[in-house]
């Protein structure tokens, strides 16, 4: 009789003991799920050290996409003294405000990382002068270019879609052939504006089509 206060003391003592136990359990079960679950390249870069290192890849592509640009800027001024049709000035103007705003993230995130940054208006002239095999991809010939500031009202409208459509596809050769070199595209900026320019010129591409299409009714 005497031990029996004993034994339902233990007894307790060990239903707290398995009911701790069976929680750490739970939680050390929800927290290895957790730590299974697949990570984003900027996740896994947060994880190791916070910054994923660049690759000579990426560099080459921000510096190429700011030649790329710039050609295209140049283009899409011209919507504007060309007697471009007003949904094509509308389409012009966005595509100069945004390439404008990427040459500079792009000039910026070389700069942080002590690269060669280039001068767009630079890097236009000496497109102007390269040979069709040395332009980056979907960029105009200089005979194109010529082409195109010489058309006026429906015949540049026509041109200048038909030109950027050109333009945008070699956009996205340059984002594929950034993402199939080992290695490339995983730090965290190079990865979201890749993936951005990628979507952004799919878009633009289906809508110049339509606008096109429209132009020639």
């Amino acid at each position: 009789m005497r031990n029996q206060p004993l034994s339902v003391a233990l007894a307790g003592i060990l239903a707290c003991g398995v009911a701790a136990c069976a929680s750490s359990v739970q939680q050390s079960a929800k927290s290895g799920m957790q730590s299974a679950a697949p990570r984003t390249p900027a996740e896994q870069a947060r994880a190791d050290s916070g910054i994923m290192p660049f690759t000579a890849a990426d560099v080459h592509f921000m510096q190429g996409m700011i030649h790329h640009h710039a050609q295209a800027v140049v283009m899409a001024a011209w919507a504007q003294t060309h007697g471009a049709r007003p949904d094509v000035k509308t389409l012009a103007g966005r595509i100069d405000v945004a390439q404008r705003d990427e040459m500079a993230f792009m000039q910026r995130w070389l700069r942080e990382r002590h690269q060669e940054v280039p001068d767009p208006l630079e890097h236009y002239q000496m497109g102007m002068e390269m040979s069709s095999s040395d332009l980056m991809p979907g960029m105009l010939t200089p005979e194109q270019m010529k082409a195109l500031d010489a058309a006026r009202g429906p015949d540049f409208d026509r041109l200048f879609l038909t030109d950027m459509i050109q333009h945008h596809q070699g956009a996205i050769t340059m984002v594929n052939q950034l993402f199939s070199s080992p290695g490339a595209g995983q730090e965290l900026y190079v990865f979201r504006f890749a993936s951005d320019v990628n979507a952004d010129q799919n878009t633009e591409i289906e809508r110049m089509r339509l606008m096109l299409g429209d132009s020639a009714r």
